[in-house]
């Protein structure tokens, strides 16, 4: 459990996104015994960004925090994430995200070096030196001060996990909007929290089906961009990236030897498959919404 001074006033929030176990039970239980200090919010719309955006909506702190539910931290860890934010030089800040101690990856998965892979099991470690952010947080262990929401909106509700489709980059998304309004975002490795990896996340159908959605999400967060000559500019990137993306990583892992980067190419010529495969959808609905930034005043 984290541990924050007494003069520190805080709340946890619960959002429910249509579970089915028992999780209001167990929510309500702790709101009993530790009244004012937690609250239960159902949200009805699936969707990762659509249970964020609604505990945004309800929150009542100047700071807020973001964790997932099947993590553990360390006893610091949310003094440690959001001393920094107590004044307006940052807008943001990012912790370390680690495996479950004991945690030992296959022979054909890196999670650090040229071919880390990380990523994917929603592991950050920028290294032991605080300083300002090069890379947009992860979702489970991030903190933004409210002006943020309230100046640049809330996470886009078109990415995000949603059901069982595994496209995401609505947290990361988000950090980079504020880095390109030239906000400050700040690295506290003293923050840490501990992901498990569940054992169905080690195989590797499930890289490769991150990385397929992984390269939608890219392209839907870029957008369809204005049309060349009437033709949609989709179908253009989709020669450019054929050619010049494609195929140059399919034959880098058809020549790679060690396990660890042959799978790391192979992850990659399903990122850019996923990245064609949305880059079509975009030239054949020219007129679909593909950025949804909800407000945060917005009911």
């Amino acid at each position: 459990m984290s541990q924050l001074p007494d003069s520190v006033e805080w709340e946890v929030l619960v959002v429910d996104n249509n579970s089915r176990d028992q999780t209001r039970a167990v929510v309500e239980e702790f709101c009993r015994q530790h009244p004012g200090r937690f609250r239960y919010l159902f949200e009805a719309q699936q969707g990762l960004s659509q249970a964020r955006n609604s505990g945004i909506r309800e929150a009542h702190g100047e700071i807020l925090a973001f964790l997932d539910d099947d993590v553990t931290v360390e006893p610091t860890w949310l003094q440690n994430l959001t001393a920094s934010l107590q004044d307006s030089e940052w807008a943001g800040a990012g912790g370390r995200i680690l495996p479950e101690r004991g945690f030992s990856p296959p022979r054909w998965l890196s999670i650090d070096g040229p071919y880390a892979m990380g990523g994917v099991l929603a592991l950050f470690d920028r290294g032991g030196k605080a300083g300002e952010l090069d890379w947009a947080p992860f979702g489970t262990n991030m903190a933004f001060r409210m002006s943020m929401f309230e100046k640049y909106g809330g996470f886009r509700t078109d990415l995000g996990r949603c059901g069982d489709h595994l496209m995401s980059g609505e947290d990361t998304e988000f950090g980079r909007r504020l880095v390109s309004a030239k906000e400050r975002l700040r690295y506290e490795p003293s923050a840490v929290v501990y992901h498990p990896v569940p054992k169905n996340r080690l195989r590797k159908e499930y890289f490769l089906a991150w990385y397929f959605g992984f390269g939608r999400s890219l392209v839907r967060e870029s957008g369809r961009g204005p049309d060349i000559w009437g033709i949609p500019r989709p179908y253009f990137s989709i020669l450019k990236t054929g050619s010049t993306a494609l195929a140059p990583l399919m034959l880098r892992w058809m020549l790679a030897l060690k396990p660890p980067k042959k799978f790391f190419y192979k992850a990659l010529v399903w990122r850019t498959a996923g990245e064609i495969v949305e880059m079509y959808r975009l030239a054949r609905q020219p007129d679909e919404a593909i950025s949804t930034i909800p407000n945060r005043d917005a009911t």
